[in-house]
């Protein structure tokens, strides 16, 4: 061996290492932006508000200061008001969301496995679709009166939708190539629907729970005007009484965070449960 073979080969070792550590800080650089792109609009929006505030252009009658909404989050929370209104509003959205999740699971997979059901059912859910929840409410009243029923009956309704027509769209989109084939090697009955048709399916289910959590909490806010004495709903409407334009537009916030908590878990729940697809595999390699 030459000796510059010799001096030659710790030189390209060096290179090696030198060009994994770049690698490894370009992929940091670029797991950075990502993470950091979705807050750039909400601080820039956040920026935008506490200069109009305090320049005077924006009235505090219009909208407060961001440090005012600070100090009001602040007493309500030292005062326990506000953990106990989102305790509340959480059970009402969540009891909602599981009856009238549960129940368009069950209708979506009803009409969109067997005809006859379709044709029996499907008419009657896309008319009552189109009602819209504030002209529900005398009726949920009439219904339920002014209790957690009425509150619980609204979120469900509400959900219910977008559960049931996305099942249903999975389940007729499932392309009938797979199914062919899947009869083909002797797959029939429960088996295909199992192994075939539901994890076709899965995709547009997972879509429709997503749009069913973000408008679970939508909804809840119309819920929460019937009478409510507690709940984020409650202490938002009991502060317009007394021109609380600060604790209003905490209330709001917290729509906000929980509808982004709520979308959140549903994403997560769907990496979790369609680690097979291919497209949730191009994104966890990115």
């Amino acid at each position: 061996m030459t000796q510059s073979a010799v001096t030659a080969a710790p030189a390209r070792n060096r290179a090696r290492r030198g060009g994994g550590t770049l690698r490894a800080a370009r992929a940091f650089v670029r797991a950075s932006r990502r993470r950091l792109a979705p807050w750039l609009v909400p601080l820039a929006v956040l920026a935008i508000w506490e200069l109009a505030a305090r320049s005077g252009a924006l009235s505090t009658r219009v909208l407060p200061e961001p440090l005012a909404v600070v100090r009001a989050a602040w007493s309500l929370i030292e005062s326990g008001e506000m953990w106990a209104d989102v305790r509340v509003s959480t059970w009402r959205a969540l009891s909602g969301f599981a009856i009238g999740g549960g129940i368009g699971l069950v209708l979506g997979l009803a009409t969109g496995l067997f005809k006859p059901v379709e044709t029996a059912l499907d008419s009657t859910v896309q008319m009552v679709r189109n009602i819209p929840a504030l002209a529900m409410i005398p009726l949920v009243i009439l219904w339920f009166g002014i209790g957690e029923e009425a509150k619980v009956f609204l979120v469900a309704l509400g959900v219910f939708f977008p559960v049931y027509v996305n099942t249903f769209h999975g389940i007729r989109s499932v392309d009938a190539n797979l199914v062919e084939m899947a009869r083909s090697y002797g797959l029939k009955g429960f088996a295909l629907y199992r192994e075939v048709i539901l994890p076709g399916a899965l995709p547009s289910i997972l879509v429709g729970v997503r749009f069913a959590l973000g408008l679970m909490w939508v909804t809840l806010i119309v819920a929460e005007t019937i009478s409510a004495q507690s709940g984020i709903g409650y202490m938002t409407m009991n502060a317009r009484e007394f021109l609380q334009t600060d604790v209003v537009v905490v209330g709001i916030l917290l729509y906000a965070a929980l509808g982004k908590l709520a979308d959140w878990l549903a994403k997560s729940l769907e990496r979790m449960a369609l680690r097979w697809h291919p497209a949730y595999q191009q994104e966890n390699e990115a």
